[in-house]
């Protein structure tokens, strides 16, 4: 069955990157969309970033431009979320969600069937 499975949180200070993993099975990685969602304490869930199914493009939100970056291995069947430049208003659960053949990635994460079990990150010195 399609399952989704992240990993790579962790404590890390302002400043510092971390790289989160989607790794991914029951599904070819490359027909699926594939975004990153979090949710902090007491706050609604939010999108992040995604990138599209078929080599698409990827978008993400403005309050990360510049600072995370997503990127799929199709022959890993793994999705990464590089993230630089953390501050402690980053801190959250992070999520990793699929939905197959979506060539425009959408930023609506009940557009998407498919969820990891979140991994955290918490940013802190």
């Amino acid at each position: 069955q399609v399952q989704l499975v992240e990993s790579g949180g962790g404590l890390v200070q302002p400043g510092g990157s971390l790289r989160l993993s989607c790794t991914t099975s029951g599904f070819i990685l490359k027909y699926y969309a594939i975004a990153w969602f979090r949710q902090a304490p007491g706050k609604e869930r939010e999108w992040i970033s995604c990138i599209s199914s078929n080599d698409g493009g990827t978008n993400s939100a403005d309050f990360v431009k510049g600072r995370f970056t997503i990127s799929r291995d199709n022959a890993k069947n793994t999705v990464y979320l590089q993230m630089n430049s953390l501050r402690p208003e980053d801190t959250a659960v992070y999520y990793c969600a699929g939905v197959a053949l979506q060539y425009a990635c959408s930023d609506q994460d009940h557009e998407y069937p498919y969820w990891g079990q979140g991994t955290q990150v918490t940013v802190s010195s």
